[in-house]
Parts: C-alpha cells; structure tokens; sequence
C-alpha cells in the first residue's frame, strides 16, 4: 500500500505562504517532463530559495527513462541531508523510479504519468485508456512540440503567448522509446507522496491524474491551470511543495 493511504482534498488557495520553511527537509529537487527543459522552474525555484530551501533542477535528456534516471539519481546523490523530490508530467515515471534512493523522504507529482512497479507509461495510458494522439516521431525517433501555438494550446493555454514561444523554443523532445520502458518498483508505494491535478490541462486529461492520485494514495490538491503549471502558477506550486516539504518530515 501506498504511505500515503488516506486521500485529501483540497484547492489551492491563495495569499502568503507560512514561515519559516520545513525544519530538518531543505532540499528540494525539481525533475522537468517532455517538451521542457529545467528552466521551467525558475521562478519557482525563486520563491523557495528565499524561504531557504536548497534547490536543485535535474536537466533531463529524454532520451529513454534509465538516462533521465541516472540525471536524477546524480542529483540525488549530491545532496546533503533529506530530500523532496517533484516530478512534472513524464517526469512522473522518473521520479517513480528515482525516488527509491534512501534520502528522498517524499514524492511531489505535478499533473504527472505515474505508473506502478513493473509498469510503463506506455501501459499505464493503455491501462486508463488515454492513448497518446497527435504525437508522430521524427527520424530520429523523437517527439517534438515545435509549432508554438500548438504548444500553447496544448501545453500553457494560460501561459501569455510570447512566454509560451520561450517555452516552445527552449523545449527537450523525447524519445519516442521511453514510453516503454518499466518502471522497476514504483516508490509512491513506500513513501509520502502528494499530487497537483490541473483542471485546465489539455495535454493530460484532469480525470486521468485524479485516477492517478487515487491510485498512488497521494494526497491530492486541484488547481485551475494548464499543464504548465509551475510557470503559469508558480506562487502555487511552491505552495504545495513547501507544505509537502513539512509534511515529509511529520511522516518520519
């Protein structure tokens, strides 16, 4: 069973965040998903460093989920103390493997693929019947979201257009192969774990990441965002991973 058996919900509300941050859990390591890159957190990454968190974000090569595994994992090894680590969107996959490692005491989804122990995100979009549409390889067996008002549509909506042309232009591709890859033991099954489902997203359907929260046990909050949710509502996302940060260490 999941750590985190019980399912809360709640919205994101708005205003200021408590202080101080979580005492003893400083560490905050930020995985980035498909068609993104780490600077996608940026202005997150701004709001926990002045609440004294020590933040890292994982560069992820998307080329197949053991290398996006191995980054994570160099990550997770250079940090001093316990860590929180967040998975946006593919990222869900990495963070499920990579967060076996013994310092990592949470696991924060953002609208994210989250599949079981020996399950792909390949089986799991099978699994919940949300095939992926729309997403063609290139020679290179790489997928691309270049064209930036698809991007936009599909990744920001609420996201200004010239912000989702930076995001467009500064995108990782992925793999078209990692989607196949299993997931060897999910850790959500062992650990405290937390889900951010965004009721605006049209790249993953709002039902689908519910089903995932109540899958993994998470405790789940809802906000009305794109999938991009870590730029169109950074205040809010560090939120919930400031929140998830002092949870992490109650759970201990």
């Amino acid at each position: 069973m999941a750590a985190a058996a019980a399912l809360a919900v709640a919205v994101v509300p708005q205003g200021a965040y408590a202080e101080p941050g979580a005492p003893g859990l400083r560490n905050i390591v930020l995985v980035h998903g498909a068609f993104a890159d780490g600077s996608s957190w940026s202005e997150v990454i701004a709001i926990l460093q002045r609440k004294g968190y020590r933040v890292t974000a994982v560069q992820n090569a998307l080329t197949s989920l053991a290398d996006d595994v191995a980054a994570t994992r160099r990550v997770l090894d250079r940090q001093k103390g316990d860590v929180l680590l967040v998975g946006h969107s593919w990222a869900g996959a990495v963070v499920t493997e990579a967060g076996n490692a013994p310092n990592v005491k949470g696991l924060v989804y953002l609208s994210a693929l989250v599949p079981d122990s020996n399950e792909s995100v390949s089986d799991l979009l099978t699994r919940l019947h949300a095939p992926m549409q729309g997403l063609t390889p290139d020679g290179n067996g790489l997928i691309w979201l270049d064209d930036p008002a698809a991007y936009r549509q599909v990744m920001a909506g609420d996201v200004p257009s010239a912000k989702a042309r930076l995001l467009a232009a500064v995108q990782q591709p992925i793999a078209a192969g990692a989607f196949g890859e299993k997931v060897s033991h999910a850790a959500w099954r062992d650990k405290p774990t937390w889900y951010l489902v965004t009721g605006n997203d049209h790249a993953l359907p709002p039902a689908v990441q519910r089903e995932l929260a109540k899958e993994t046990g998470a405790h789940r909050v809802t906000l009305a965002s794109s999938h991009m949710s870590m730029v169109s509502h950074p205040a809010d996302v560090a939120r919930l991973i400031d929140r998830a940060a002092r949870d992490s260490i109650e759970h201990q």
